[in-house]
């Protein structure tokens, strides 16, 4: 089924860097939507197979690149990089493309962000959709695998130039989807890494144990199996601390890249199940 797909942009406003343009896709049209976010570095891309997934079944689904990412605009201050400031980033899409609510997620820090809004601005979530966030378990490996690339972005920014001035000529039509997608995140600015690093790491990494328990939205919740900077036991933990998620265990940490069929659908079913589940009562299961 082919599906509507619109590129748009907002602006948002901050003392730190002042007027900064973010950039996203529509996917579908409706009443029904649904918010994706990326993972740490990517570009909302990576969101494209299951977007059109979803804007199959109907949904109307939006993909932002966050700042710092993707086509958005990237900063070089810290300061305005933190999950809140992201999660105010959704909020601001929602009221720029006239969403009160929508079903929100994405994949690792897009899971984080997605949480955070759902601290933030609860009436604005009408469920979560959770690919391996990271959690106590997997915060460690996160900071083993991001610590190096913050002291090569900060002290030998030339080893980022480098690899995005080898990357970028690359066509992406002439490679697989999630090859290019490999390139586009290496596509990186020296200043605007070590800026989006250095605000993830040292702010909160998510909501505390004590918050996420509070969320009633109801969430399903992905995790994958030998991965260790997303351990499957931080997905299945926040599934456990909230009270209306369901918890699905990836066979292996490629399926959803490599055979989507089955996450592409619970997705979709649960996605439609939020929106068609009167808000206060509606509850998952797979």
């Amino acid at each position: 089924m082919l599906v509507s797909e619109r590129i748009g942009q907002f602006f948002i406003e901050s003392p730190e860097s002042g007027r900064d343009r973010l950039e996203y896709t529509e996917y579908g049209a409706g009443s029904s939507w649904v918010v994706l976010l990326h993972g740490q570095l990517m570009p909302r891309r990576m969101h494209q197979p299951l977007a059109r997934a979803l804007a199959a079944q109907g949904l109307h689904v939006v993909t932002l690149d966050l700042l710092g990412h993707g086509r958005s605009d990237r900063p070089a201050d810290p300061l305005v990089y933190s999950m809140t400031a992201f999660a105010e980033q959704v909020e601001a899409l929602l009221d720029h493309v006239g969403a009160e609510q929508a079903v929100v997620g994405g994949t690792s820090l897009g899971a984080n962000v997605s949480l955070e809004l759902a601290v933030i601005a609860p009436d604005r979530v009408r469920g979560l959709l959770l690919e391996m966030p990271v959690l106590d378990n997997g915060l460690e490996a996160g900071i083993m695998a991001f610590g190096p690339l913050l002291f090569a972005a900060r002290f030998l920014p030339v080893t980022i130039s480098a690899l995005r001035w080898v990357t970028r000529p690359i066509p992406r039509g002439l490679v697989p989807f999630w090859v290019g997608i490999g390139l586009d995140t290496c596509n990186q600015q020296p200043a605007a890494v070590a800026a989006t690093v250095h605000g993830i790491f040292f702010g909160r990494i998510a909501p505390s144990s004590r918050l996420r328990r509070a969320i009633t939205a109801p969430a399903l919740v992905i995790g994958h199996p030998a991965d260790p900077i997303h351990p499957a036991a931080d997905a299945a933990m926040v599934a456990g601390e909230m009270p209306n998620a369901t918890f699905v265990r990836a066979r292996s940490i490629l399926e959803w890249r490599s055979s989507p069929e089955r996450l592409n659908a619970l997705a979709a079913d649960f996605a439609q199940s939020c929106w068609e589940t009167p808000r206060r009562t509606r509850r998952t299961a797979t």
